[in-house]
């Protein structure tokens, strides 16, 4: 939620939220986070909302009972869920959505990097906190770029992963967490067929690897973009890929496959 907040606020919108936990003093330096990317804060009492709000927005954790869900019914005041709210974000941008039970917030990190230190420039809408926005004093996990490209964390935690129709899709890994099998494998099929471009999968995953659409463009075993060599000492992984050796201060095979995820995007985009 805070990450679109941003977002919408870097893009000329006036937002305003609020949350259970600023009762809190602890959470007072998020507030002030917050409110640095002029987005009001508030306490979770409804003095918020009023009748000149436009819309509310909610997650799905938020019950019918919630004080400013009663109060936005009561003023007639429309509720949208963040999904639809973030799929519409998706339609009027380049996307490259990151999904996959394991993973998304990591890669979605380092293809950020990756195209960020390459002069692309992308928006970006997370779940956890980039380190080099951080040591800009931001959350760190939202950033408005100045191209056409978006990079989106897309859970399918809460089975909304079907609603976005990214121009890119990648699917890191597959396994039993939120949803049973059978629905996930549901909810990944889906989300192929939405992807309006290319869609890339991790060979080297095997509940994954069947939703191939194209090797050609895929990353893992028997693939142009295979880690090889791997090996790790202390906090660093180095691998070959291309007859190229790589190097990352991470820990890992799971990371080099992340990295490997990042080579094949960004082969894409030249």
């Amino acid at each position: 939620m805070s990450a679109i907040a941003q977002y919408l606020a870097g893009n000329g919108k006036t937002v305003k939220g609020s949350d259970r936990l600023f009762n809190f003093e602890e959470n007072n330096h998020t507030r002030t986070q917050l409110e640095n990317e002029h987005i009001a804060c508030f306490l979770q009492n409804g003095s918020g909302i009023d009748e000149h709000t436009e819309a509310i927005i909610i997650s799905t954790a938020i019950e019918d009972t919630n004080i400013e869900i009663v109060k936005a019914k009561s003023l007639n005041i429309p509720i949208i869920l963040r999904a639809d709210l973030l799929a519409a974000i998706c339609k009027s941008k380049r996307t490259i959505a990151i999904a996959g039970t394991s993973g998304k917030s990591t890669t979605t990190a380092m293809l950020f990097h990756i195209l960020h230190s390459n002069g692309i420039n992308p928006s970006l809408i997370t779940g956890a906190g980039l380190a080099s926005l951080q040591q800009e004093g931001k959350i760190g996990n939202a950033y408005c770029g100045k191209s056409d490209w978006l990079l989106i964390e897309a859970d399918e935690s809460d089975g909304t992963l079907v609603k976005y129709k990214p121009e890119i899709g990648l699917l890191l890994s597959i396994d039993k967490d939120h949803k049973e099998l059978e629905e996930l494998f549901t909810i990944f099929e889906t989300f192929k067929n939405n992807c309006k471009q290319s869609f890339i999968v991790n060979q080297s995953h095997t509940l994954a690897k069947r939703f191939s659409k194209n090797i050609q463009v895929d990353f893992g075993n028997h693939t142009r973009f295979e880690g090889t060599h791997f090996q790790q000492q202390g906090f660093h992984i180095t691998f070959e890929v291309q007859s190229l050796i790589c190097k990352i201060p991470t820990i890992g095979i799971h990371n080099m496959e992340n990295a490997l995820a990042c080579m094949a995007v960004a082969d894409l985009l030249g």
